[in-house]
């Protein structure tokens, strides 16, 4: 199957499920209705996954050659026989054998088939689900719901708190989301060449951000175009170590980590994940967004704000990544003055950006690096103390890259947006990729990306990954020294003293320059005598024109 065909596939997955979902549930707002879907399609996959594990497991107790084979002739009645076939349902119900597979636990009453199986009987009647003291009567499919999120919290502790537990309480016909179970149920999580896992991140993200549109964000949060988490993961190469997100939504510089040592043939294992997020909700979704992909995390105790609380404060990582809110006004009520994190200058109260930066770095490890999204004005801006501190950072030989990017990239926003990368070593070292770095001591590299990518559609823009790899390419080319070259109108790397000249503002285009033309030959006399005699005749036509019109305008009567 070619590339082409597997996205139309997936185009296709999800043009069906946004469609027919806002049909059965119009009533819902996009805030309620996106922890409606998603905690459906977590239910769906863990469970589609714990089948295949299941149907996996039951293979190999009947093949002589595995292992785990349970023979026959040891039960009485052999292989037809009721010993034979309890003892194989006694087995499927181990969780070691699903653990030793990193397959997410499932407990019966959760399993999408049962759901199925009973959200029909419920709107007209009842069920009991358990035994003795610990039986519930389940009188609704939102009961039905809440009841399997309930029972895979109390078997995956990991998941305490986290899964969105309201379906009893939403105003909507039961009928309705019965009818949403069985179109989750049509979701095809196997596929002849796409894992389980790319679908379902695929169906994942393509939510978020229709949510994100369908919401709209304040305060400055913006839902991260992934080809733009994408290439920040791809320019700083998290192999191995402590990865951080202070401000990490859904998660997904997560998810593209994992995507990005996968297809290095990295290990996921030798990554730990910290992160953290103030949206209650969305802490929810990004620890269901890991749970589904078998990342293991640590996202603090709670969902709480990064100023006031911050739930990693002996956290030094290896690598930092984040799209901050842009231009956060009021951040810092609870916040001290003397805060340590302000290292480089308090940042002022009306913008937010700086405090971002200076939270990441504090956090940052001695041979750490980082990448942030901000607005473009973080470059340039000397209000409040602002270029103070950029200027701080400069002369600490902290900024290691700048990339300006091009408008239109994001779904709910026209705010203009670059990265920066920063690092705490400079000096000549072996990274965590392998690659061996040079001395880039005093040095900052300018990219300028304003004119890479595409549209694809009337109002957003978006990179291939020939643009994404042709960034990443020009920062790992010149970090080792080889095969890199100053490139007009894209790329320039600069020594502080430069940076000095222009007062310290991290602009790209006012280091890498205009575009060289290209030379056509003609000497630039000629061109000039050519081209002001074509303008000569344009003119002359021009007033040959407007005197046939006047003579015309004239005829018909009209005082010209």
């Amino acid at each position: 199957m070619t590339s082409s065909e597997k996205q139309q596939f997936l185009n296709n997955l999800e043009k069906k499920l946004w469609t027919s979902a806002n049909k059965l549930l119009p009533s819902l707002d996009a805030s309620q209705y996106k922890h409606v879907v998603l905690g459906l399609v977590f239910l769906k996959y863990v469970s589609d996954s714990f089948d295949a594990r299941r149907k996996q497991l039951t293979e190999q107790f009947s093949n002589p050659e595995n292992e785990y084979f349970l023979d026959p002739a040891d039960f009485e009645g052999g292989a037809e026989g009721e010993a034979y076939q309890t003892e194989i349902n006694t087995e499927l119900e181990e969780r070691d054998y699903y653990a030793e597979q990193n397959v997410f636990w499932v407990p019966q009453q959760a399993r999408w088939e049962f759901l199925q199986n009973k959200n029909k009987v419920v709107i007209t009647g009842e069920i009991e689900i358990g035994e003795g003291n610990t039986a519930k009567k389940i009188r609704s499919v939102g009961q039905l719901i809440d009841n399997a999120l309930e029972a895979i919290e109390h078997d995956n502790p990991k998941l305490k708190g986290v899964l969105n537990k309201r379906y009893t309480q939403l105003q909507i016909d039961q009928s309705k989301l019965g009818e949403l179970i069985d179109l989750i149920a049509t979701i095809p999580f196997t596929h002849a060449t796409l894992s389980s896992k790319d679908i379902l991140g695929h169906v994942y993200e393509y939510f978020l951000g229709q949510f994100a549109l369908a919401e709209g964000k304040k305060g400055g949060q913006f839902y991260t175009p992934k080809s733009i988490v994408s290439l920040i993961v791809q320019m700083l190469e998290p192999f191995k170590g402590r990865v951080y997100d202070p401000a990490m939504g859904s998660g997904g510089f997560f998810v593209q980590s994992e995507h990005f040592i996968t297809a290095h043939e990295g290990r996921i294992g030798d990554v730990s994940i910290y992160g953290q997020e103030a949206n209650h909700t969305t802490w929810q979704l990004a620890a269901m967004n890991m749970v589904i992909r078998g990342i293991d995390f640590n996202f603090g105790k709670e969902p709480a704000s990064t100023y006031t609380n911050d739930q990693h404060p002996d956290l030094r990582a290896d690598f930092v990544m984040a799209n901050p809110p842009f231009n956060m006004k009021e951040w810092d009520t609870g916040v001290n003055d003397n805060d340590p994190r302000w290292v480089y200058g308090k940042p002022p109260s009306g913008n937010a950006n700086f405090a971002w930066l200076q939270h990441m770095l504090y956090h940052l490890a001695p041979n750490g690096s980082m990448g942030l999204l901000l607005a473009n004005g973080s470059m340039s801006s000397n209000t409040s103390g602002e270029g103070d501190i950029r200027k701080a950072l400069i002369e600490n030989d902290l900024v290691e890259c700048m990339v300006a990017l091009p408008g239109q990239l994001f779904t709910n926003t026209q705010i203009p947006a670059c990265i920066w990368f920063l690092t705490r070593n400079k000096a000549a070292h072996t990274a965590a990729s392998g690659r061996k770095l040079r001395d880039r001591k005093h040095e900052v590299l300018f990219i300028d990306a304003r004119n890479l990518g595409y549209m694809k559609d009337r109002v957003l823009r978006d990179f291939t990954q020939e643009d994404l790899n042709k960034v990443t390419e020009t920062f790992h080319n010149w970090q080792m020294g080889e095969g890199y070259e100053d490139e007009a109108g894209f790329c320039k790397s600069a020594q502080r003293e430069e940076l000095k000249k222009h007062d310290y503002v991290l602009t790209p285009g006012r280091y890498v320059g205009a575009t060289a033309e290209e030379d056509d030959g003609e000497p630039f006399a000629e061109k000039m005598a050519r081209l002001t005699g074509q303008l000569k005749m344009q003119l002359d036509e021009s007033d040959q024109l407007e005197a046939e019109i006047k003579k015309n305008l004239a005829g018909l009567g009209y005082d010209v």
